[in-house]
């Protein structure tokens, strides 16, 4: 019997921040569940492939800040570490009796009940010792299979970096660059997935490595995904990567709002919309990139595709049932959808500190908000019980504003300094604050500006640290406020999970959900972007420019054609009633 056996599940792990699933992949892949790790912070990097040497009895030779190279061979030398860990849990697994309890029973039991391989396994279990049972189990070790070790680079952090003398080091050095060196030198056959937006010279050099184009067989050792907001940007982005011969093997769709950390809010373009539209033009967009993308190759003089290369859709951002979960794949037709947030809630899959943990567990609703923390000038998804958010304000009532700032991933602004330096950093909001206090602004102008400034906050810190506190590892610089940034989803779920009641929810075996009433994820990002565009408009009135009021009635266009495109697809009374509701109040914008 041939089992089919690409992905043994049609959900995923997305990146979560920049710690909380910096090993996953060690703790979900050897039961075929795919996870992505952030490979920005190769200090945090670093100290985890300390951890796990350590717990698993490995060798351990730091690679010290003064090599040349040094961040992007920190980066390589844990990936190849989890490569290398998880190929012996995987075979250790396949070694094991099929008893209840085992990991091998687990990677079963947590398959979706409609999978090919879970109904061999369910046949297997209810037979007695026989010779067809026995050739059934030879059958099933053959298909246990180990997630995908996915990788994530925001491509807006990408900072320049600089000599212990202050000098400008080569653009190869930079922090984009330098992590997908790391990664494209590492054991791993993945992908990584470039979120945040395009950057030309990211995207460039991506060519210097011969991993990511076809062998002779078509095949592509390292695939890229890219997180994308809409469908004009796959096609842009698709284009410009096909151009360099290039693949894209996925363009994974997020909500604008409706995600846990930085938020990228469209023009108004709702989820549903904008799956419909890549469900329409799937094959046109696959085919049209594969042609662009042998032409190049030929060019080049490198292996084309002999046949046309697979492509996956899959979406993420505020799904959280499996009802919803069944919807995405089915009528949308897509390849996976993203489970990021409740994972914070599983301990055995992510790392939340224990009081940041406790927290999440008791939340209500309006703990978790759209903030402007973030240094990169971005809407950031947060939670206002945080020990951040509490050290934030306690530094303003000291009239200490602002942090420390040692690692400088977020460092961009050069109004003062010849070298950027963060928003978030105590030095920029010194140097704003004297600046706007010395203003002809009126004083409820001036307090309103001061306000604004001391909104950032320190991330490269406060999401590092919950890893730190769970493992019991060192602080470094002694900082042990938390920041952490789930998805307003969340608030749907209260409580502590297993991995499998986690799993069991996504497939429907089991409900997680609190008793909050929870509407249709498509009604809770419609709810979210009219909430947005009311507070950005009431913001702005005063001062609105022509090209700002053209631009804010488009977006409220998109928004009245998605509601009609709802009510179209999703005829349900208690939808309906949501959504003249919100049309009323779009149309009033």
């Amino acid at each position: 019997m041939n089992i089919d056996n690409t992905a043994s599940h049609n959900f995923h792990i997305p990146v979560l921040g920049l710690g909380f699933s910096i090993d996953s992949p060690l703790k979900v892949a050897k039961y075929g569940i795919s996870s992505v790790v952030s490979i920005i912070e190769d200090e945090l990097i670093e100290h985890m492939r300390a951890y796990h040497s350590l717990k698993n009895g490995l060798l351990y030779t730091p690679i010290s800040t003064t090599e040349i190279d040094y961040r992007a061979k920190r980066i390589t030398a844990y990936l190849d570490m989890l490569h290398d860990l998880i190929e012996e849990q995987v075979a250790m697994l396949k070694s094991l009796p099929y008893s209840e309890g085992s990991d091998l029973f687990r990677y079963f039991e947590l398959l979706p009940d409609d999978s090919r391989v879970k109904q061999m396994f369910t046949e297997m279990t209810s037979m007695h010792a026989c010779e067809k049972k026995e050739h059934l189990e030879k059958e099933l070790r053959q298909a246990v299979k180990a997630g995908s070790i996915d990788v994530n680079i925001m491509a807006k952090v990408d900072n320049a970096r600089y000599s212990s003398k202050g000098e400008k080091l080569p653009d190869e050095y930079s922090d984009a660059l330098s992590a997908l060196r790391g990664y494209a030198h590492s054991k791993l056959s993945s992908s990584v997935v470039f979120s945040a937006g395009y950057n030309p010279k990211l995207y460039s050099y991506v060519e210097n490595f011969d991993d990511f184009f076809p062998d002779t067989s078509g095949n592509i050792r390292k695939k890229i995904t890219l997180k994308v907001s809409d469908y004009r940007s796959a096609l842009v982005q698709g284009k410009i990567l096909a151009k360099k011969g290039l693949w894209v093997s996925e363009f994974r769709i997020e909500s604008g709002l409706n995600c846990g950390g930085h938020a990228f809010p469209t023009d108004g373009l709702l989820l549903g919309p904008i799956l419909e539209e890549f469900k329409r033009n799937r094959s046109l967009l696959c085919e049209e990139l594969a042609n662009s993308c042998n032409a190049a190759l030929s060019a080049k003089g490198k292996n084309r595709f002999i046949t046309t290369p697979s492509q996956r859709i899959t979406v993420q951002g505020g799904i959280g049932t499996a009802d919803e979960q069944a919807f995405m794949l089915e009528y949308y037709q897509l390849d996976s959808v993203g489970w990021g947030s409740p994972f914070l809630l599983v301990p055995e899959v992510t790392n939340v500190d224990d009081a940041t943990l406790q927290q999440l567990a008791h939340a209500r609703q309006e703990d978790y908000y759209l903030s402007n923390a973030s240094p990169l000038g971005v809407p950031f998804n947060n939670f206002r019980k945080s020990s951040s958010e509490s050290q934030r304000i306690d530094r303003i009532e000291k009239n200490r504003p602002g942090s420390p700032c040692y690692k400088n991933y977020l460092a961009s602004n050069t109004e003062f300094t010849d070298i950027p330096i963060c928003t978030a950093s105590r030095k920029y909001q010194y140097l704003k604050a004297n600046q706007i206090k010395n203003s002809n602004l009126s004083p409820d102008n001036i307090n309103a500006e001061l306000e604004k400034i001391a909104e950032k906050d320190c991330l490269c810190e406060g999401l590092t640290a919950p890893v730190r506190l769970k493992n019991k590892m060192p602080l470094p610089h002694k900082l042990s406020a938390v920041a952490i940034c789930p998805g307003p989803n969340l608030a749907y779920f209260s409580g502590i999970f297993s991995l499998k009641e986690m799993v069991d929810h996504i497939y429907g075996r089991c409900n997680l959900l609190n008793s909050l009433h929870r509407p249709h994820c498509f009604i809770n990002e419609l709810k979210m972007y009219v909430t947005y565009f009311k507070q950005k408009i009431t913001s702005e009135i005063e001062t609105m420019s022509e090209t700002q009021k053209k631009y804010y009635t488009k977006c409220k266009a998109n928004l009245l054609s998605g509601i009609e495109y709802y009510k179209n697809l999703m005829q349900h009374p208690s939808m309906e009633a949501d959504l003249d509701e919100l049309a009323i109040q779009t149309a009033a914008l």
